[in-house]
């Protein structure tokens, strides 16, 4: 019985010293794992510099990636992304300061025949010009954005519903005068717009939908009166 009392406590005790060793052995290793700390206060005020440098490099690209995620590349305007966002927060503005504002709709006439007849450079060539064309009849607070495709959106502000309806036809009127030369051919694209006007009860989506389907309205307009 005694033997076994001693062989008893003696096996504890082996245990209980491999759990030093064991214990001892991961302390040295975490003591190898340390975060340099400034010694001095120079050295920290030289660290928050460098810090703060890292922050500011790592916040530009940040805004540079979503610059470029809401960005039409072709056209250097915003895409429908980058669009809805500034329309999201105009539509906010304009509940809370009870501001007024504009959607236009612009949808390319005939850029898919253009593109099949001559190419994607050549419609290409055309969405260029009608961007040019847009840009150089709203101010520079207004939004230009390509929705997708052949679609176009404007957002404009502090105009009445007859100001903004004026704006959306002498869009249609400028775009409708732009020619252009393929393979020795006369060629002119046309526009149609449709307008929403924002206010206290407008929403994203709301706006779009009215601006899209007025738009749709105009165009079927357009192509009876050519018609006739």
């Amino acid at each position: 019985m005694r033997k076994k009392t001693r062989a008893a406590a003696s096996g504890a005790a082996k245990q209980r010293k491999r759990a030093a060793v064991v214990r001892k052995t991961a302390s040295s290793r975490v003591g190898t794992v340390s975060v340099s700390r400034p010694s001095t206060a120079s050295d920290a005020k030289l660290m928050i510099r460098r810090l703060k440098a890292q922050l500011a490099r790592a916040q530009a690209r940040i805004e540079e990636l979503q610059a470029s995620a809401e960005t039409d590349f072709l056209l250097d305007i915003l895409n429908r992304r980058g669009f809805e966002r500034e329309l999201a927060r105009s539509i906010a503005f304009i509940k809370r300061y009870r501001a007024s504002g504009a959607l236009i709709v612009l949808d390319v006439d005939r850029l898919k025949p253009i593109n099949d007849a001559y190419g994607h450079a050549a419609g290409d060539q055309v969405l260029k010009a009608i961007v040019a064309t847009v840009s150089g009849r709203v101010r520079a607070s207004d939004v230009i954005g390509r929705l997708g495709g052949d679609e176009f959106a404007v957002l404009l502000w502090n105009l009445s519903e007859t100001d903004a309806r004026a704006k959306a036809a002498t869009l249609e009127q400028a775009i409708d005068s732009l020619t252009f030369v393929f393979r020795g051919s006369n060629v002119s694209a046309g526009a149609s717009a449709g307008v929403a006007i924002l206010g206290p009860h407008s929403d994203v989506g709301r706006a779009l939908d009215e601006a899209d389907h007025a738009m749709y309205v105009r165009k079927a307009q357009r192509r009876h009166e050519s018609e006739i």
